[in-house]
């Protein structure tokens, strides 16, 4: 089993939070409370992360760009 850490956005919206991880192109959700939307950004990782593994995908790697911009987020450590 590999670990893959993304680093992820959380920002509030007007109907709660609105979650991504800029790296993985189209990767978004949300969720009513900061929790949900980070339950739901895990969730939303593997099952895109698992995709491109089946379908012989490289994953991004981060670049020290995305990870000065993505200030005041939690990492999301994906168990694959």
């Amino acid at each position: 089993m590999k670990t893959y850490i993304f680093q992820v956005v959380i920002e509030p919206d007007e109907d709660g939070f609105h979650a991504f991880c800029p790296i993985l192109k189209g990767c978004h959700t949300w969720g009513k409370s900061r929790k949900e939307a980070v339950d739901n950004v895990k969730e939303a990782v593997l099952v895109y992360v698992e995709d491109m593994i089946e379908s012989g995908e490289s994953l991004p790697v981060e670049s020290e760009l995305t990870k000065i911009m993505a200030f005041d987020t939690p990492s999301v450590a994906v168990a694959i």
